[in-house]
């Protein structure tokens, strides 16, 4: 509430009139009359008796308060929504810009206020929208610094993209790197601005292993998935899950062996020989091949050797589990386990 409004309040609340309170403080009727339209303000040196008279406090008079609440700025942003649908956007963007002027420290005012702004331009097909980028740009920068994370992440992220459109590339990329959180994917922002640059090889780079990432989290859940399968007693999908482990390690072009790993797995916790031996049959020939993953569109600009040593250790692991280990025991008295070991031990 402003001032003219709180003196008119309050005076009608005493039941005193505009010639009374003229009267008391020594000045005319027609410049109380003015107060209370909002026209003209008190001298600052009639405020401390005027308080006294309208029995209030010199803050309430003044409409003095840090912060909105939360209720209030929701309801606010009513109004000013109410009044681009029923009048115009200009009118609404200066009632929303005075009141953010009002309580210029309140952050949670400045950004709804500013961020429905922005949307409604294009919510309401806003002619020239670009007439009002500078000021929203200016009310981010302030915000950008804001302790408040859900707000900075907001903010910096509309900040990106407006240096993005004007070409800005170098603050673009500051910007991304200012993230307060793991929350916000700093890569794929990267590697958008780098296709906008025609840094085509940077921004492959980090597509190509973003897929060969997402095959990993995809493998890793259905691992977890089939296991729970299993402790639950639902083996109809636990074999459904190492399906399409399968199917999604080929058509991705993962390491040659990682396609029979799942099926490896279940075989052995089911105890099937038949199984097993299959699975191993396919695995244990695929980790000695190299994976050259350049070959595939996917990845072609990765290398593999990081891969391939893995490979490597993971075909000793297995090697060494199947001569002394407990996982493989229920084969120990079939043949062609016995002959699949001693292959082993001649690659060795």
């Amino acid at each position: 509430m402003k001032i003219n409004e709180i003196i008119r309040k309050k005076r009608k609340a005493l039941s005193l009139t505009q010639e009374q309170i003229a009267e008391y403080l020594g000045v005319s009727t027609p410049a109380v009359n003015k107060w209370e339209k909002g026209s003209t303000y008190p001298d600052i040196t009639l405020l401390p008796a005027l308080a006294r008279l309208l029995k209030t406090d010199l803050n309430t008079l003044m409409s003095f308060q840090d912060d909105l609440s939360d209720v209030e700025i929701v309801n606010f942003v009513n109004e000013v929504d109410k009044m681009v649908r029923e009048k115009d956007y200009d009118t609404a963007f200066k009632m929303g810009i005075d009141k953010i002027h009002e309580y210029p420290t309140c952050e949670g005012l400045t950004y709804s206020v500013i961020m429905y702004l922005n949307g409604a331009l294009f919510l309401y097909g806003v002619a020239e929208p670009e007439r009002y980028e500078e000021t929203f740009i200016e009310f981010y920068e302030r915000l950008s610094t804001s302790e408040n994370i859900e707000i900075k992440e907001t903010v910096i992220s509309m900040l990106i993209s407006y240096n993005r459109k004007i070409k800005n590339y170098s603050k673009a990329e500051e910007l991304i790197n200012t993230y307060p959180s793991a929350s916000v994917d700093k890569e794929e922002q990267l590697a958008i601005l780098y296709t906008e640059q025609d840094k085509f090889l940077d921004a492959l780079k980090i597509w190509e292993h973003r897929v060969l990432n997402s095959v990993t989290e995809i493998q890793t859940a259905l691992m977890n998935m089939l296991e729970i399968a299993v402790k639950e007693n639902r083996m109809q999908d636990a074999t459904f899950y190492t399906e399409i482990y399968e199917q999604v390690s080929k058509l991705c072009y993962v390491p040659p062996y990682i396609p029979y790993i799942a099926k490896l797995q279940l075989s052995v916790i089911e105890q099937d020989k038949m199984k097993c031996l299959t699975a191993l049959k396919s695995m244990l020939p695929a980790m000695q091949e190299e994976w050259k993953p350049q070959d595939c569109p996917l990845y072609r600009h990765l290398c593999g050797s990081e891969t391939n040593i893995f490979s490597e250790r993971l075909f000793d692991m297995m090697k060494n589990e199947m001569e002394s280990g407990n996982e493989f025991s229920f084969l120990s008295n079939n043949p062609e386990y016995q002959q699949i070991l001693e292959e082993l031990k001649g690659r060795g």
